[in-house]
């Protein structure tokens, strides 16, 4: 085989060139390569900028360009007082002319009170008014002016449902839903007690600072008295079920769940083991706070997971005879928290603080006192109340039995 033929077998001839196939398959190998170095780039370049528009988790895969967290922060701040029980000799202190000024007896506890976004207290003597005639233990019924003067000094979250809410029958209890409807008119929030069964089951709500809040009230005894068949709407007496039904009905639709019940012994600063049930279920049901009273003195503070648990909150202004006790009510005090992360909300319960006051009055017979008057014990002094520094520090002991974390000042 001559050279011409060999090199026609090995490769092309163009023109006076010839190109073998290696030569060829060499440059074709190149090309290759390149264009999948080029690909391989282009790829790698594109999923990298899709990846840049993407937010991984451990979990899953959130689609869309990250976004900058948003936080949303509001604070309140709640303060809480016991019974109102108006005994005859405080409202005849009261009395001047034809009308009970009570405002002088709450002037050293309103700076108090006023300085806080929400105040509560359990109006335990009926508000029947004076048209109804006026009475005093074992079935009470009180000036409405005492309730004006309780709202002058600032509180503003009232519950009606207790022992004595029907003292006076259906009509107390209509002639006090009247006073204290024109007060909701105002902005008052009252529970417990109501006109129709509609009434009742209306859910009312109230906001401040942007936090919404509603409270339920009840009852676990009428002193043995009871409710017109067919007007059960005109107490709230505790049931479980009865409660399940009313939470269930406001939890979702509030940042703020209270829960008042009148429960427990009187005149023990032990909670029974009803009240500790009680306490456990409504926890469980999510609320926020309990607050109790009905044992006339003090009862510890405690936490159930998140549920603030006051077990008694004693009196706050009442004309009991006996001991220190009785005359001494708990201030019990929180700041209510709301923080909104991406629009999913918060609450926690901040700061819980005791303190005390005292009501002090001058005895002047065996059957009657005078110049009654509500002090903080940081402004008792001795001939105020002997030993008052160690009173203090007895009750604060009650108040802080089950959790330490309540916090108090010295005097």
């Amino acid at each position: 085989m001559n050279e011409k033929k060999r090199k026609k077998m090995n490769g092309i001839i163009i023109g006076d060139y010839f190109i073998s196939y290696s030569f060829i398959v060499i440059i074709i190998t190149i090309i290759l390569l390149l264009f999948i170095t080029f690909y391989t780039s282009f790829i790698k370049n594109k999923t990298s900028k899709d990846k840049s528009d993407k937010i991984y988790t451990d979990s899953e895969e959130i689609i869309g360009n990250p976004k900058e967290e948003t936080v949303e922060e509001s604070s309140i701040s709640l303060i809480m007082v016991g019974d109102c029980l108006i005994h005859g000799s405080i409202y005849i202190d009261a009395k001047e002319g034809n009308t009970y000024n009570f405002y002088k007896m709450l002037d050293k506890i309103k700076p108090i009170i006023s300085s806080y976004d929400l105040a509560y207290y359990n109006q335990e003597s009926l508000l029947g008014g004076t048209s109804l005639g006026l009475q005093t233990y074992p079935r009470f019924n009180s000036p409405q002016e005492i309730g004006d003067a309780m709202l002058d000094a600032g509180f503003n979250i009232v519950t009606l449902a207790n022992n004595h809410s029907l003292d006076m029958g259906e009509k107390g209890l209509i002639s006090s839903n009247a006073y204290w409807d024109k007060k909701e008119e105002q902005g008052i929030m009252t529970a417990g007690s109501y006109t129709s069964f509609d009434d009742r089951d209306k859910v009312v709500i109230m906001e401040k600072n942007g936090i919404k809040y509603t409270i339920l009230s009840y009852t676990t005894t009428t002193n043995g008295l009871s409710r017109p068949s067919g007007k059960e709407y005109l107490v709230n007496v505790y049931n479980a079920e009865q409660a399940k039904k009313d939470i269930e009905r406001v939890r979702d639709k509030v940042d703020l769940l209270m829960v008042a019940m009148h429960w427990g012994e009187e005149y023990t600063h032990n909670p029974t083991e009803n009240q500790k049930e009680i306490a456990q279920y409504l926890s469980s049901l999510g609320v926020d706070i309990i607050i109790g009273h009905h044992p006339h003195v003090i009862q510890p503070i405690d936490f159930i997971g998140n549920t603030m648990v006051i077990y008694s909150l004693g009196n706050f202004i009442a004309s009991q005879k006996g001991e220190v006790a009785k005359h001494t009510g708990l201030m019990a005090s929180v700041t209510i928290h709301k923080k909104t992360i991406n629009g999913k909300t918060s609450l926690t319960l901040e700061n819980p603080t005791a303190d005390l006051e005292f009501v002090y009055s001058v005895p002047v017979s065996s059957n009657s006192r005078k110049n009654y008057k509500l002090y903080p014990y940081s402004d008792l002094n001795d001939n105020l109340l002997k030993g008052y520094k160690e009173y203090y520090n007895k009750f604060m002991d009650i108040v802080t039995k089950y959790n330490k974390n309540i916090s108090y000042k010295s005097i």
